[in-house]
């Protein structure tokens, strides 16, 4: 997706994490996120939002601490909004010169970077306020839902330090309705992954690309919605517990 897209997205999302939040109250629980309020949810995107404006805006390059700032219930949506807005100003603003810290692989640059980290987080944080308030979830755009798919097996798990080993080597194959396949190797070594389809494969995720996505970031079972699982289900078992990622 280009940049500019993923700007957009980081704002709409936002503010449908918002209206989503305001329906459901501050207390209301956020199942996807074990523990949490919708109090919790918001405070932490919006102090999310605040940290990756601090790299864009300011040219960071080394990490920071993320913002514990806690703000009273009257106070929190203007808090979260006011983030929100001054994130995707700065991402628009910024050009793809950019010198700031990344820390997942496969960005073009630092701009780029930053606007589909956070067009990816708040999308998901979005639809954990909708599973909180109990309502339908709205869609995800079939090319926003593959580059997160992306993003997830080639970013968070194309790291050294991913936590998703098997005792054995096993193939996982990802396909998308719309079009894309990922091959990922697991082994005790960290997870390689490639875009393409192999035609041998331990377990096999496939379905339409926004319910794919919603399944590897553990936001829905992977047979809901029409998803198929084929062959190994301990797979998916492993990737549920070692996959954890708020």
């Amino acid at each position: 997706m280009r940049t500019t897209q993923l700007v957009e997205t980081i704002e709409s999302e936002g503010f449908l994490l918002l209206s989503a939040a305001r329906r459901a109250g501050w207390d209301a629980a956020v199942p996807s996120c074990p523990g949490w309020s919708m109090r919790d949810l918001v405070g932490h995107q919006a102090n999310v939002h605040r940290w990756a404006d601090e790299y864009v805006r300011g040219g960071i390059t080394h990490p920071r601490p993320l913002p514990d700032a806690r703000l009273g219930d009257d106070e929190l949506a203007a808090w979260f909004e006011g983030g929100l807005r001054r994130l995707v100003a700065s991402l628009h603003a910024a050009d793809d010169r950019l010198l700031a810290w990344e820390f997942l692989p496969g960005a073009t640059n630092p701009r780029a970077f930053w606007a589909r980290r956070q067009a990816h987080e708040t999308t998901i944080h979005r639809v954990d306020a909708e599973l909180a308030g109990g309502g339908l979830l709205s869609p995800i755009a079939p090319d926003l839902a593959m580059d997160g798919i992306d993003e997830i097996l080639t970013g968070w798990h194309g790291r050294p330090r991913s936590l998703l080993r098997a005792e054995k080597p096993a193939v996982l194959l990802v396909q998308a309705a719309e079009g894309r396949e990922w091959t990922m190797h697991l082994s005790a070594a960290a997870p390689r992954t490639v875009r393409e389809a192999t035609e041998t494969w331990d377990c096999r995720i496939s379905g339409s690309a926004q319910d794919v996505y919603r399944a590897l970031w553990n936001r829905q079972s992977y047979t809901e919605n029409g998803l198929k699982l084929e062959g190994d289900e301990q797979l998916m078992a492993l990737w549920r517990n070692k996959s954890p990622i708020l």
